[in-house]
Parts: structure tokens; sequence; C-alpha cells
């Protein structure tokens, strides 16, 4: 009896890319900028009510909140972010991969300035609270943790995956880079010091940033260009 075989079964690629991935996170990072900007009432609702039920708790565990102030401020703080960009940086361009380094930087510096300028055009003010647990300058939206905290584990997860990291180092730096821009968030919220939709921008906007930093860089490497390799 004669046997049958299958056919092989016909790889598809995936069509999530980064530049898809980019164009959906920016699109609903501009959905909550607008909702913020005109102050859309189910939104603001929502903010009061997380920030409420947060901040009774905060108030009521001065351990936790400690706790969360180390994280904050030290473990997931923006400058200890840059720093570890600024280490990738240096790196990359110790191991002549200078078009990279910059590319990297610059992912990074765009970021700071987007964040900032975003800040100064929408002026949202921070929650304000009679007992507050913690404290935090300029204004609210969107949050600055948040942000640089996706687009620093984006791009070191990125660097991490183009230089062949194994299945342990992968997971492991996939895992750390999860709780970090999750629990920066967190922290941030807690402490009273941002709103929900405030953090939920931040992390949008930088994974946003990043997947199309991803994306541009590809695209330059496979149209060949004269420093396609990062090198010099």
């Amino acid at each position: 009896m004669p046997s049958t075989q299958l056919p092989p079964p016909v790889r598809t690629r995936s069509r999530v890319t980064p530049l898809a991935t980019g164009a959906v996170c920016a699109l609903l990072a501009l959905v909550v900028l607008i909702l913020v900007a005109v102050h859309w009432s189910p939104l603001m609702t929502l903010d009061r009510a997380v920030a409420d039920a947060l901040h009774r708790r905060a108030v009521a565990e001065p351990g936790l909140v400690h706790a969360n102030r180390i994280l904050t401020d030290w473990a997931w703080d923006p400058w200890t972010m840059r720093a570890l960009i600024a280490v990738a940086v240096v790196a990359l361009w110790w191991r002549g991969e200078r078009l990279l380094s910059v590319w990297v930087a610059a992912t990074s510096v765009l970021g700071t300035l987007v964040q900032q300028g975003l800040k100064s055009a929408v002026g949202r003010e921070r929650p304000q609270w009679p007992d507050p647990v913690d404290s935090a300058h300029y204004a609210a939206f969107p949050s600055g943790h948040a942000m640089t905290a996706a687009v620093t584990c984006g791009l070191l997860l990125w660097l991490l995956r183009r230089h062949g990291a194994g299945p342990r180092l992968w997971r492991t730096a996939l895992a750390v880079a999860c709780v970090s821009v999750v629990g920066v968030g967190l922290t941030r919220l807690y402490l009273g010091v941002h709103w929900l939709s405030d953090v939920l921008a931040g992390w949008l906007m930088g994974v946003s940033l990043v997947a199309f930093a991803i994306a541009g860089f590809t695209r330059y490497e496979r149209r060949g260009g004269p420093l396609a390799t990062g090198r010099s």
C-alpha cells in the first residue's frame, strides 16, 4: 500500500512587525492624549477612582511606601535607565558599531524630548493630597518614569536579540524588563504622583518609539546603506 506523505507545512510570515506595533501603540497613545486633553469624563473618573483607592492603601502602609520610593527613585529612576543606555552606547561604539550606537543614543534622547514636550504642551496637574506620601515636580502627562523605562528596556532587549543572546539570558532579560516597565508604572500610581492615564500613555509612547526605531534601522540595513552594518 503506497505511503502518503503530507506536504511540509507552509511557513507564513508573521504580520506583527515593529512598524505595525509602533503604529498601533502610537495610535492608542494619541487617543489617550486626546481624551486627557479634552478631559473626557469617564477617563477622568477612572483616573480619580484608581488614585483614591491606591492612596488610601499607601497612607495605611508606610513600609510599602518606603519600598516603592526606593524602587522608583533608585532602581527604576529615569537617570538609572539613561545610565544603562549610556553603557550600551559606549559598548557599541567600542565594538565599532558606530551607527547603531548613535541610533540607540538618539532614540533615548528623542524619548526624553517627546515626554518633556508633551508635559509642557498638556500641562496636566498631578494628583493633590492633603496627606501625600511622596512628591514630584512638573506636569503629569505622560509619566516620564514609565516612558523612559519602556524605551530603555525595549532598546536593551533589541540589542540583546541582535547580538545573539542565548535562551536563558534572553528569558531572564525579558522577565527583568517586563517587571521593570510594569513595576515603575505601578510605583508612580501607588505613590500618588501620577494618574493611570499618565502611566498608560508613557508605556504606549515608549513602546511606539522603540518599535519605530527598530523598524527604521532594520529598513536601513536591508537597503544596504554605506553604513548598514553599523561599523566604521
